[in-house]
């Protein structure tokens, strides 16, 4: 009798508690825009942060209470801005995708140690020290900083100067802020020519500390008939915009750091 007893007493609080919960579970239920859930799963859930938001469900949730624009998603590319233009019944402007480049052709044939590091193998580490151990305090430092922060497995570490994959990177971002040298910069995919070079010292400084550093000598920049390149700080810079991809600056170049990609 006891037994029955307190059968009926567990099977009467499960109900209780069911009961209860079911209640619960309509009470305090969160409405979900069904726009959302469809943005939700059109986004490619890298969760990169490329967007300016911390995942694609909360880029999601933007778009559709209006504090973001839709077309962010460089992953996704244009097959995810097509599917929400869709969701959304609106046409998308979607930008020119691009990829990141690391602005140093520095390896270590090219430069030298300042001194021996022993420590955290972080780029953002021995950058504390003396701007790090490379003999060009503008180059790569080749810890790997980008590479790890890279989750598209885009970026490679190869006598101690990083390389990015073009075919691999998705343009989001994360490298560029890895970068304590600040050397990864995101350029549009078209051919064009780019200054694989960060340094701003002196031609006969520049080229001393890097046999392939940029010496600020204007070759490149009297070169170019369609004023794509301008020297500052003793640096050559290219304008993608006005870049044809000629190859004049490629030739000119006496220290061999512009190449076309």
């Amino acid at each position: 009798m006891n037994i029955l007893f307190a059968v009926i007493v567990v099977a009467a609080i499960g109900l209780v508690a069911g009961i209860g919960l079911s209640v619960a579970s309509v009470l305090m239920s969160v409405t979900v825009d069904k726009k959302t859930e469809q943005i939700q799963a059109a986004l490619p859930g890298a969760n990169c942060g490329a967007c300016g938001f911390s995942g694609c469900d909360g880029y999601a949730e933007a778009i559709c209470n209006g504090s973001a624009q839709p077309g962010l998603c460089t992953v996704g590319g244009e097959a995810t801005n097509v599917a929400i233009s869709n969701i959304l019944g609106i046409e998308i402007s979607t930008e020119e995708p691009k990829t990141a480049y690391v602005l140093c052709n520095g390896n270590c044939d090219r430069v030298f140690e300042k001194f021996e590091y022993v420590g955290l193998p972080s780029c953002s580490a021995v950058n504390m020290l003396y701007s790090g151990n490379s003999s060009c305090i503008y180059g790569c430092l080749g810890y790997g900083d980008c590479q790890n922060a890279c989750v598209f497995d885009a970026i490679s570490v190869c006598d101690q100067k990083a390389t990015v994959d073009p075919e691999l990177c998705k343009g989001c971002g994360g490298c560029v802020t890895a970068c304590p040298k600040n050397l990864i910069t995101l350029i549009p995919k078209k051919n064009h020519a780019i200054v694989l070079c960060s340094n701003k010292e002196k031609g006969g400084t520049a080229r001393k500390n890097c046999t392939v550093s940029c010496i600020g000598c204007k070759l490149c920049e009297k070169s170019c008939e369609f004023d794509a390149i301008s020297v500052s700080d003793n640096l050559a810079v290219v304008d993608p915009d006005k870049c044809t991809a000629c190859g004049v600056c490629v030739e000119k170049c006496p220290q061999n750091c512009i190449v076309i990609k």
